[in-house]
């Protein structure tokens, strides 16, 4: 069962494994991520090597030696010094001047302390490369995934959880696939490093201090399984969240005209305080990490203290140097543990979040280019709907039977009540659907058989809700018009009756016209619309109730316009007011998605039926 909100139709299954996925995203960054491992690999020995440096400073300060007792019996001989001979013995005589020694061990405790840092520096920002590019790209396929998807995936989709999932999911995403996946591989490396100076001071003693280590990964199986649950709940309510902001914003003036604030407030309450509480739950199951890690690291560094101060007073098998230099390792060493330990935990937002992506990324294309399919060169002969049945709901068609054609360069009209399927058959003549039956030709050649970025580019589509985008009047104008030139925009401009009232505005055609054309009355979007589809000049105009929200001045201008509009072009018309369809070459009048009549406007008049109460009406 999908999650509320999914778009992602019932039944349809991820593909691959979603860590494998999520991590071939770090493929065009190989370099990069070896590199940061190789930093990652420079600051686990150069932090061990620092902190065993002590051991020497203090053997020499105190006039320590290594003690002949049963240590030689129970581990290799000589291990930490042969170890401390290949290492620092290459750089400073350990049996000169005692006094020259410390200075050495202390420089190059220094040394080693600021080439640690370089290469904590550049493990940085190497990870950060990779995390934002990483984010980059993921966000990138699912932009390019949703711009290929058809209208009936935007039908079952909500706004809300589709953005979610290209911000908050992502950047889940991008934690678990580049943070958390670096910050395990030097967890590892520290671990390893510091495991091999603990082993060389004392066996006995490294095995003391994993005591507690299974003990740790016991405890954190059933909290991550609950978390998983918990993540995934707490993504789905993100999600949730931006859907009724968004809603909100969209459907503001029908929330102001209804009074309904107060229940809109109460939604939303209700819906953020549910995510509160589930948030909080899981952070109070991810907060147990913490308590839970130290009170086993507090128990590990009590057993290393008793254990270690016998192997210096009672057995001398250690130095004090070599006591203390293994407690610092030690130290060390938890911080890797407990961080391996946490890391399920910590995956599971990522893992949630790689689940939704895949999802979405996942959701099946209704209506791409069939193989072997061919650009629409034109329109020559005209448009042909032969036995065209529509469902959206297997059982409920909204389309029965429609058969009707719109010769080349002839302006055919669409009229019926609402709810007829005026609109689904332009829809279909578009491709957002594709018919449940029957087939649309153009020229005698099936839709399907046509590429259909060539199809969509022939038709030029003006509806009732002008498309305008947050940006410049020119922008608005051109978009779909790859390379349009100032003198080609305000061509069309003047064609659509435009050119006047965007002189008039504070930047002419650099003016910003804010969020779907804010700053622009109805009539002023509708004729940015119009140039649009002047300056696209394509064969096929489609007009969808263009004027049927305009004011008497507005729509004179606007039909002004679209007779322009209209010159030379093979047009359908959409329209409730029969006074802008008189006269269309062939009127259609549909009726429970059937096609009841048909004819010019006189005829039909004489005809009598429901074109004529329309007419009476409209």
């Amino acid at each position: 069962m999908t999650r509320e909100g999914d778009p992602r139709p019932p039944g349809e299954s991820l593909r691959g494994g979603v860590v494998g996925r999520a991590l071939s995203y770090l493929r065009p960054y190989r370099t990069q991520l070896l590199l940061a491992s190789l930093a990652s690999f420079a600051y686990a020995v150069f932090d061990a090597f620092s902190i065993v440096l002590l051991i020497p400073f203090l053997a020499t300060v105190f006039g320590e030696s290594a003690p002949a007792t049963a240590k030689a019996e129970v581990e290799a001989p000589g291990q930490l010094e042969r170890a401390l001979e290949a290492t620092l013995g290459r750089m400073v005589d350990l049996e000169g001047d005692p006094q020259a020694v410390v200075v050495a061990v202390i420089v190059l405790i220094l040394a080693l302390v600021i080439l640690k840092n370089v290469a904590d520096f550049a493990r940085s920002l190497l990870s950060a490369r990779i995390e934002q590019g990483m984010a980059r790209d993921l966000r990138r396929a699912l932009y390019d995934g949703l711009l290929e998807m058809d209208l009936a995936f935007f039908a079952r989709a909500r706004t809300g959880q589709v953005a979610s999932r290209l911000t908050h999911d992502v950047e889940q995403l991008r934690t678990l696939a580049t943070s958390e996946l670096i910050r395990a591989l030097s967890s590892v490396l520290i671990f390893t490093a510091t495991l091999y100076w603990m082993l060389a001071i004392s066996l006995r003693l490294t095995a003391a201090a994993f005591v507690v280590v299974p003990l740790t990964m016991v405890l954190w199986g059933p909290l991550v399984r609950r978390l998983r649950r918990g993540d995934a709940r707490v993504l789905d309510l993100a999600g949730a969240v931006g859907a009724r902001i968004h809603e909100t914003v969209a459907g503001i003036r029908e929330v102001k005209s209804a009074s309904a604030e107060a229940f809109e407030r109460y939604r939303f309450r209700e819906l953020t305080g549910g995510y509160l509480r589930t948030l909080l739950r899981t952070e109070r199951l991810r907060a147990l990490a913490g308590p839970m890690t130290e009170a086993l690291v507090a128990l590990g560094t009590a057993l290393l203290l008793w254990y270690g101060a016998r192997l210096v007073v009672v057995e001398r098998s250690l130095t004090g140097g070599e006591f203390v230099g293994f407690i610092f390792l030690s130290t060390r060493l938890y911080a890797p543990v407990k961080h391996l330990s946490k890391l399920p935990a910590l995956l599971q937002p990522g893992l949630a979040a790689a689940e939704r992506i895949f999802e979405l990324l996942d959701a099946p294309v209704g209506i791409r280019d069939r193989q072997g399919a061919k650009p629409l060169g034109g329109v020559r002969k005209g448009i042909s709907y032969r036995g065209v049945t529509m469902e959206y709901r297997p059982g409920e068609p909204v389309l029965r039977d429609i058969d009707l054609f719109v010769p080349v360069g002839s302006v055919a009209a669409l009229v019926g009540p609402s709810g007829a399927g005026k609109s689904t058959v332009v829809d279909l003549l578009a491709r957002f659907h594709e018919p449940t039956s029957g087939s649309i030709e153009i020229d005698g050649i099936d839709l399907r058989r046509l590429r259909v970025g060539s199809l969509r580019s022939s038709l030029g589509m003006v509806s009732q809700e002008a498309a305008i985008f947050h940006d410049t009047v020119h922008a608005n104008i051109a978009y779909g018009t790859a390379g349009a030139s100032r003198e080609e925009v305000e061509r069309a401009a003047r064609a659509a009756r435009a050119h006047h009232f965007v002189s008039r505005l504070p930047e002419g055609y650099d003016t910003q016209v804010g969020e779907r054309g804010t700053v622009l009355s109805g009539g002023e979007r509708q004729r940015l619309a119009i140039a649009r589809a002047l300056l696209r000049d394509p064969p096929i105009l489609v007009l969808d109730e263009a004027t049927s929200a305009l004011d008497a001045d507005s729509e004179r201008l606007v039909q002004q316009a679209l007779a322009m509009l209209m010159r030379g072009r093979t047009v359908i018309v959409i329209a409730h007011r029969l006074a802008t369809i008189r006269r269309a070459d062939r009127i259609f009048v549909l009726d429970g998605g059937r096609i009841v009549q048909e004819g010019t406007h006189q005829s039909l008049l004489a005809e009598g039926g429901l074109y004529r109460r329309l007419a009476a009406i409209g």
